[in-house]
């Protein structure tokens, strides 16, 4: 296996509560060539005492910074400037690999393939009381690039690209409130059609509850931004294409309810 350098970048902001947990995946993954970049906003909960207790662990591979920033995305977009990995991925910080070997895969299929862009997969959502309690099963897998016109998109959590993609096409617009990872994948994989390849492994596992998927206002938010990224982006679409992803993620749900009573 090559010896590619992986970056995994975690935005966290007041996030004491659940930073252990991806910190610890983070640790227990078997391909050691990995740096962990922590990018704060100016905690004041204990996030940055976990921090500073686990980094010794790390042996020289995290690093992070503490800092005022514009939300999320400007702190990916701040991690992504400080990676010096070939490969770039997000992990937030209120999730956790779903297994140790996660980012030995990925590196396998960037080096069975020096033409490879990104890889992406499934994740799954639990119960933020019980972890082991799965209400969600997303598979990247039926994903295809004209999907996009409907607001799909393959799992960001599981997105790994190489850096010199986001060096040469950029990374988060922050003119995107809640869907600038939706405008980032809109312009490398349907605009520039860069090269991916879909793994059928289960990278993460998320909590419910976060941004994008938190209420009504949230959906309404996510629906405004899509729009915005398909006319900024020259990509015809409309709202009744996207209401078609919802009936598509309700059956997602009753399937996986239905199959695993």
């Amino acid at each position: 296996m090559k010896d590619l350098k992986v970056t995994v970048i975690t935005a966290t902001w007041n996030s004491a509560a659940t930073l252990r947990d991806t910190m610890e995946s983070v640790l227990g993954q078997t391909y050691p060539n990995v740096e962990h970049i922590v990018v704060d906003g100016g905690s004041v909960d204990g996030t940055l005492d976990i921090v500073r207790e686990l980094e010794p662990r790390y042996r020289g591979r995290l690093r992070y910074v503490s800092e005022p920033d514009r939300g999320l995305y400007d702190a990916m977009n701040k991690g992504i400037r400080m990676a010096t990995g070939d490969v770039v991925g997000i992990l937030n910080s209120d999730d956790f690999y779903t297994s140790g070997d996660i980012l030995s895969s990925v590196v396998s299929a960037f080096s069975d393939d020096d033409r490879l862009d990104a890889v992406y997969g499934d994740i799954h959502f639990v119960d933020g009381g019980d972890l082991k309690k799965c209400v969600r099963y997303y598979s990247s897998k039926p994903f295809h690039r004209r999907w996009m016109r409907f607001g799909f998109m393959p799992a960001h959590p599981s997105f790994y690209c190489r850096r010199n993609v986001y060096e040469q096409y950029g990374a988060f617009d922050l003119a995107y409130k809640v869907a600038a990872d939706f405008e980032c994948l809109l312009r490398l994989i349907f605009i520039h059609r860069i090269r991916t390849r879909y793994l059928p492994i289960d990278f993460v596992t998320m909590r419910t509850g976060g941004t994008s998927t938190n209420g009504m206002a949230s959906h309404r938010q996510i629906l405004d931004d899509h729009q915005l990224a398909f006319k900024r982006n020259g990509v015809y679409s409309n709202v009744l294409f996207e209401c078609l992803r919802y009936v598509y993620k309700i059956g997602e749900i009753i399937e996986y309810r239905i199959n695993n009573r």
